[in-house]
């Protein structure tokens, strides 16, 4: 396994070569929404392994090579399973699974909770159709009974939410430093 540094300067990489592209249809960029998205989980008291899925769970759309819109083109990228991969390798499974979950998430949310799916973006939407809509009952079920499918639905109503071109967050670093150690350790404790 890496030693931290080089775990988040691996990290670091990653979102400065790529983290400048466009979030989706909004004004704002990869790496803005990852800071939103952790920031906003700092701000919620959740734990370390969650504010760091919190600024990872999007990384899968970094390790691929489809483009930066695949969705745009009818292309489901499969984000949440290459960023799993990409965090199982690196962190406990309460980092990587909230990653692996957060669009089984989106699907639960648009099956259970009324307005949810009228409240997608536009580009929501369309990687809604391509990962297969809103959950059926028994797929509600399943869901519901994995590990880390909690965490995983707070991580989608920050991601959610993660979408303020002018917000102030704090620096990628400043995430880095502090949260990649205490996330790690409990990997260690297992």
């Amino acid at each position: 396994m890496k030693d931290s540094a080089t775990l988040i300067e691996e990290i670091r990489r990653i979102y400065l070569r790529d983290g400048h592209h466009a979030y989706g249809l909004y004004h704002l960029n990869q790496l803005q929404h990852a800071l939103q998205s952790a920031a906003r989980a700092e701000a919620q008291g959740f734990s370390a392994a969650l504010i760091l899925a919190a600024l990872l769970h999007d990384v899968g759309h970094m390790v691929h090579d489809l483009g930066h819109a695949p969705a745009e083109d009818g292309v489901d990228d499969k984000h949440e399973e290459l960023g799993a991969v990409w965090a199982a390798a690196r962190f406990p499974p309460a980092v990587s699974e909230p990653i692996r979950l957060h669009v089984a998430a989106k699907r639960y949310l648009c099956a259970v909770e009324d307005g949810y799916e009228a409240a997608l973006s536009k580009d929501s939407v369309i990687s809604l159709a391509l990962q297969g809509g809103p959950m059926s009952a028994d797929e509600q079920l399943a869901f519901l009974a994995l590990p880390y499918a909690r965490d995983a639905v707070a991580l989608r109503r920050i991601d959610e939410l993660a979408k303020d071109p002018a917000a102030i967050t704090p620096t990628l670093d400043n995430f880095l430093q502090t949260y990649v150690d205490v996330a790690r350790q409990t990997l260690t404790a297992q």
